[in-house]
């Protein structure tokens, strides 16, 4: 999630899932971050907002408890976000993502949730302990770690595990 100059962070753009990208109108969108604390650094274009970081854009939110935003030369954009501890995320399109750690990076559009990483939407569910998302490309890398490897659960849409229609779920609402 792209900050815009001073007290706006960015908010990693969450979650792989096939056909679709993040629309390019997400990048002019403002940000909107709520959080205990706020502070900057202007020699090193850096904005650090701690305790209970809720940071909002298009309707997508993330969730941490410390949030790193670095900026441009001018402050006038974000190039990079780093959050930590416990990052959860939900895009516009209703997938949750959680990790222990999110870097996202404007200039490649990509993500990279670390520790424990887990995205879901519905009952579809990928776990590893890195999931990459690269966001113009529509492409998703899900790495296992040395404890465990890459788990995916994935129902086919319109049943569900009774082998019963699939009632739609309630609209997401960030």
């Amino acid at each position: 999630m792209p900050v815009a100059a001073s007290a706006q962070p960015a908010k990693a753009p969450p979650a792989p899932r096939q056909g679709t990208a993040r629309a390019p109108a997400d990048r002019t969108q403002p940000v909107t971050v709520d959080a205990d604390r706020m502070e900057r650094f202007g020699k090193e274009s850096l904005i650090v907002f701690s305790g209970n970081v809720v940071a909002r854009q298009n309707n997508s939110v993330q969730y941490a408890e410390r949030m790193e935003v670095y900026l441009d030369e001018k402050g006038d954009r974000i190039l990079r976000t780093v959050s930590t501890g416990g990052v959860r995320i939900i895009t516009r399109d209703c997938r949750t993502g959680t990790a222990g750690r999110a870097e996202y990076f404007d200039l490649e559009q990509r993500v990279v949730l670390i520790g424990n990483a887990r995205v879901w939407q519905d009952d579809n569910v990928v776990s590893g302990e890195t999931i990459t998302i690269y966001l113009g490309q529509d492409r998703s890398v899900v790495q296992g770690g040395k404890q465990e490897r890459v788990k995916a659960i994935f129902y086919p849409r319109g049943d569900n595990r009774d082998g019963q229609a699939r009632k739609p779920g309630p609209p997401c609402v960030n």
